[in-house]
């Protein structure tokens, strides 16, 4: 099969993917063979390439925003078919033993293990899953809108439930890419009124399309006091912003894996009247079903870019320049690769 793999992180722009060749993946007992339809490119995968994150894995294939097929199954496996549709995300594997997955805390545990940076993911044409892990899918979207919902969506989801909104709360999203764009779909559903902050003025503007109430650059102040904020740029100098912006006893949850910096914080300025930070740290099993059942009940659709599976570099490229807004889904559309 063909496949992308980080050769050396390094910055996008230097190819640290490199295409190769390699056999088709055999799933343990447990797993089960997918074949890639798509997968969403989230900028997880970009920290993966550049060296954010340490490499846990040499040579990994990116990608955890996966809808595929059942092409085959290991042995221990039941309640699959093949051809079956199904979901592989970013949490692949937990021990199911320790005291944070026995008291419902699976995304904390030490020994989680995660796809596209533990073990290959979905830049190929094949991938594998533990069956307990896979998602089954809503019948209604297509693979290309489904993507993003499996990383974007739910952890999106994850970072609303961190924030504490309260009922018909104001709600701050800095940063709108795939994620925030999806988490504000929600938050709208639920009766909440949303402030954008953004540098991107596509961004802004799929926003205002959205529903929010107002959209500015990301260091600008909101129109008004914040019950609750989230950080999805991961960028450590919008803290103190966000922060500054939130009403009394107002939570700023920080959705990413990697974050620049965090500049000193000003106690009295932005940490006093009871103001929290939280931050969120993958996901729940739990939290994506309950993610795509309200995603399939809201209709919440993400605004997508197809690129051909071969031109995952340029994806990525283009998502770190911002070259558009939603979120870009890689498809292997049967043409070549090369």
């Amino acid at each position: 099969m063909f496949a992308w793999e980080v050769a050396e992180p390094g910055p996008v722009e230097s190819g640290p993917l490199q295409l190769v060749e390699k056999p088709v993946p055999v799933p343990e007992p447990d797993e089960l063979l997918v074949r890639v339809s798509t997968c969403g490119v989230c900028r997880t995968d970009l920290h993966v390439g550049e060296g954010d994150l340490p490499v846990r894995r040499a040579r990994v294939t990116p990608g955890h925003e996966v809808v595929g097929r059942v092409a085959g199954m290991g042995a221990e496996v039941t309640g699959h078919s093949l051809g079956d549709r199904v979901g592989v995300a970013w949490l692949r594997r937990t021990d199911g033993t320790c005291a944070y997955c026995l008291r419902g805390a699976e995304n904390l545990c030490p020994d989680s293990r995660y796809t596209g940076w533990d073990t290959d993911g979905g830049y190929a044409q094949y991938t594998t899953v533990p069956a307990a892990f896979a998602h089954r899918l809503p019948d209604g979207p297509d693979d290309i809108a489904l993507a993003p919902l499996l990383c974007a969506g739910i952890i999106g989801h994850r970072a609303l439930l961190r924030a504490a909104l309260p009922p018909g709360g104001r709600l701050g999203l800095y940063g709108f890419g795939g994620s925030a764009h999806l988490c504000a779909q929600v938050a709208l559903a639920m009766g909440a009124t949303v402030h954008v902050l953004t540098r991107d003025p596509a961004a802004r503007r799929l926003a205002l399309d959205l529903g929010a109430t107002s959209a500015a650059g990301a260091y600008d102040a909101p129109p008004e006091p914040l019950d609750g904020a989230i950080l999805f740029a991961p960028v450590g100098d919008l803290v103190p912003v966000a922060l500054r912006a939130l009403d009394r006893g107002g939570i700023l949850s920080i959705a990413g894996i990697h974050l620049s910096d965090v500049p000193p914080l000003s106690y009295e300025r932005e940490l006093f009247y009871e103001k929290e930070i939280r931050s969120v740290t993958s996901n729940t099993r739990a939290d994506a079903r309950d993610f795509l059942a309200l995603a399939e009940r809201h209709r919440v659709r993400a605004t997508v870019h197809p690129y051909p599976m071969s031109q995952a570099p340029e994806a990525l490229k283009d998502l770190k320049a911002g070259r558009f807004d939603g979120a870009a889904v890689l498809v292997d559309d049967g043409g070549p690769w090369r």
